[in-house]
């Protein structure tokens, strides 16, 4: 007589190597699931039935080469929240599809994104080939990480071509990391007329700043002697760019050279108005820190212009400057508040009285 014994093993009895190739194992699934729900979508009907949820305020007509005139409708998976283009003729057949999307890569290696919904979609030659192009701007939210709980933007260039849509990842990986992503009128101008913020980033000198069109606030600059860093000058500025103007602040030593650049906008899309740079003591330590007080916009859900006050505030430390991460949880700005009061607040948050 066999006798069969059974044991049951629990997540925990698993070992690290176990449990990932257990996890591969199951996104493997889901994925190819999801793929064959997608595939399996032959017309305009079957959307809904295979977990797809249409966006119905995005859907618009498009002229295309080799499907003539369809609709673009674009839909959103509801357990992973996933975004699909589909192009779909008048009688509802789907005759195109996409998931390739820039919108569709945020978690990397991961099913589920943190797509909210669609900001944008316009129609444009934007490589001058006689076909429009597809420009998408898609509005997402990180429930961790560094940008948990923001909203921010993800900008996509679909260039039609013989037989659908392509995208060239590299175009849009500029367009995101370098902030090029605020609106349609930005994508096109980096895009088609060949205007770009990447020189901000990587510039090495202050000369090579201004001959690609970076503005400087003349009245905020000036040189400053940094303990750790010796006499730097302080080149505050900006670039504008289909009417968005990105802030940067530029620490550029004696011999020209950048040696530390400053992003005090963080996620703003446009400085609206510069109220001040000190260079000051903060937290206690006797070297000087770089305080900022702008005013910035952003466009609201309604595309209705939103300004605020907000500020930054940088320490020295002995390889440049770093940001805080943890005041502005404490000393809240207001419309009102001036740079000199800001500063006071900041350092009787570090423990300095008004006398010190």
């Amino acid at each position: 007589m066999l006798l069969t014994i059974s044991f049951s093993v629990s997540a925990e009895e698993l070992s690290d190597s176990e449990k990932e190739n257990a996890a591969e194992a199951e996104l493997l699934t889901n994925y190819q699931d999801y793929q064959q729900r997608l595939a399996s979508i032959g017309k305009l009907a079957e959307i809904e039935d295979n977990g797809f949820s249409v966006i119905e305020d995005q859907i618009f007509p498009l002229e295309t080469e080799c499907f003539g005139s369809v609709s673009l409708v674009p839909a959103i998976e509801k357990e992973y929240r996933r975004l699909v283009l589909f192009l779909i003729t008048e009688d509802g057949t789907v005759v195109y599809r996409t998931d390739q999307l820039e919108t569709n890569n945020r978690n990397r290696g991961s099913l589920k994104q943190p797509l909210k919904e669609i900001s944008a979609v316009s129609f444009l030659d934007v490589n001058r080939d006689g076909r429009q192009d597809i420009i998408l701007i898609t509005a997402c939210k990180n429930q961790s990480g560094t940008y948990s709980g923001k909203t921010y933007k993800v900008g996509d260039v679909l260039f039609q071509n013989d037989t659908g849509f392509y995208r060239d990842y590299r175009i849009s990986d500029k367009i995101n990391r370098f902030g090029m992503n605020k609106s349609a009128k930005c994508i096109i101008a980096f895009v088609r007329d060949g205007y770009s913020t990447e020189f901000l980033y990587t510039a090495s000198t202050k000369v090579e700043l201004l001959k690609n069109g970076f503005e400087v606030v003349a009245e905020q600059n000036y040189v400053r002697q940094f303990e750790k860093l010796g006499r730097l000058e302080v080149v505050p500025g900006t670039y504008t760019m289909a009417d968005f103007s990105t802030f940067m602040i530029y620490l550029v030593n004696e011999q020209g050279y950048i040696v530390c650049s400053l992003q005090p906008m963080g996620d703003y899309d446009n400085l609206y108005a510069l109220k001040g740079i000190q260079c000051k003591d903060i937290d206690g330590v006797w070297m000087k820190d770089i305080i900022v007080l702008a005013r910035y916009s952003n466009s609201g859900t309604d595309n209705e212009l939103i300004i605020k006050n907000d500020y930054a505030v940088y320490y020295q430390r002995t390889g440049g400057f770093e940001a805080d991460k943890e005041i502005k949880k404490k000393v809240y700005c207001s419309d009102e508040n001036t740079l000199a009061e800001l500063v006071e607040k900041a350092r009787a948050y570090w423990g300095w009285n008004s006398e010190s």
